[in-house]
């Protein structure tokens, strides 16, 4: 899987500052990403805290291994 351009506490940094009012095009533009991908982590991340983000992909990252030694 391809590594995120943005680190986690910057997702989070990015989801903040839309709630607080910023338009979402505006910030996509000032942060230089897609506006698809913002929805998509809004989707994914709403609610979470960083070190929820943190254990939620080590979980995943955990699942894909145990999934490649049952294959």
């Amino acid at each position: 899987m391809k590594k995120s351009r943005f680190p986690d506490n910057q997702i989070m940094a990015i989801l903040k500052q839309a709630e607080s009012g910023i338009p979402v095009p505006e910030l996509c533009r000032e942060h230089g990403m897609n506006i698809d991908n913002f929805y998509k982590w809004q989707a994914i991340f709403e609610g979470m805290d960083t070190s929820m983000i943190k254990r939620m992909k080590e979980l995943e990252d955990q699942n894909r291994r145990l999934k490649k030694v049952c294959a």
